[in-house]
């Protein structure tokens, strides 16, 4: 009665569930899940949950756990490797139905951990070459080459890009894409600067730039955080954006669309890749047999065009011709 089997006589289980409901009685999950083989626990680890990348990912994650009447085991391991041991044991020791990674460094000795007890994985862009583990790949090449191009038919030639931390897999996925995108329009990708995703980051690095031989008059970012701290960067130098400087993020935060001017940046649905994870998980954990083979999943991106770019001024681009 209590597991809601339909064969039960409906006034019987009226009766029990009245008792229950008397007595304020709540089943063991636990027990239940050493019984069924089945925690209905996923695990969700992030790199750094104050990131505002991450928040609409957990939300839609958690939303869609608790429509499936499952819960979340959400740990953050600010890229310490000592964090991220203890994220795995903590999932172990939570006999999780599944697990999805959305943070590099994780080894493959905890990997194979997790393998071996035949828990599901989904890593976001970070994923290793293994059989039975999902990977969402990302296309960060859509995204950027619209924004070059739109940049581009603005009359901008010196286009900056700001880099994340290097040592990251997807930072160097769009420092590449950044690079192709530029040398298909004809461009040579010159102003390249590595930065670290972080507001602070992109104040810094525009001061660099702009005191560079060659200023660019627009510039590309590789997270919105860095965007916007180039923006505030640009204000307290008086560098109007979009009127001096053009500039692109990469994320679309929500914070995005309410800064002034509302930021122009490439779209990678946070609220979409939650979804893809979840039903990634929910698919392995219901499949009969494990995974033999790798299983891809795409996500694309698009530029999101606001107020933070304009045509190059034409004393700019004369220059540029000189």
């Amino acid at each position: 009665t209590l597991n809601n089997i339909p064969t039960v006589d409906p006034r019987l289980a009226r009766r029990v569930w009245k008792v229950v409901n008397e007595v304020g009685y709540y089943p063991n999950k636990l027990a239940s899940g050493l019984v069924s083989g089945k925690s209905r626990v996923f695990g969700l680890i992030v790199s750094e949950i104050t990131n505002p990348f991450f928040p609409e990912i957990v939300q839609t994650f958690e939303n869609l756990a608790v429509e499936n009447n499952y819960e979340i085991l959400l740990t953050s391991t600010v890229h310490d490797p000592k964090r991220m041991e203890l994220s795995v044991r903590r999932m172990i020791e939570r006999r999780v139905d599944g697990v999805a990674i959305l943070t590099f460094g994780m080894e493959d000795s905890l990997i194979q951990h997790l393998r071996f007890r035949k828990v599901p994985l989904v890593f976001v862009d970070v994923g290793p070459d293994f059989p039975g583990v999902s990977n969402i790949r990302i296309n960060y090449q859509s995204g950027i080459r619209q924004g070059v191009q739109h940049l581009a038919a603005l009359g901008h030639r010196q286009i900056a890009f700001i880099t994340g931390p290097l040592h990251l897999k997807s930072a160097q996925a769009r420092r590449t894409a950044f690079e192709k995108s530029m040398e298909e329009i004809g461009l040579a990708p010159e102003l390249i600067v590595e930065g670290d995703h972080t507001m602070e980051g992109g104040m810094r690095l525009l001061t660099q730039l702009v005191r560079s031989e060659t200023r660019p008059t627009a510039v590309m970012c590789s997270n919105d955080m860095t965007a916007i701290g180039v923006m505030r960067e640009a204000y307290d130098q008086g560098i109007k954006v979009p009127q001096d400087l053009s500039l692109i993020g990469f994320d679309d935060i929500r914070l995005a669309q309410f800064i002034i001017p509302p930021l122009s940046t490439i779209r990678m649905s946070q609220t979409e890749l939650a979804r893809i994870a979840f039903e990634s998980l929910i698919s392995e954990t219901e499949r009969q047999a494990a995974l033999k083979g790798r299983v891809d999943h795409e996500l694309d991106t698009s530029l999101v065009l606001r107020r933070s770019t304009a045509r190059a001024r034409t004393s700019d681009v004369d220059a540029t011709a000189e």
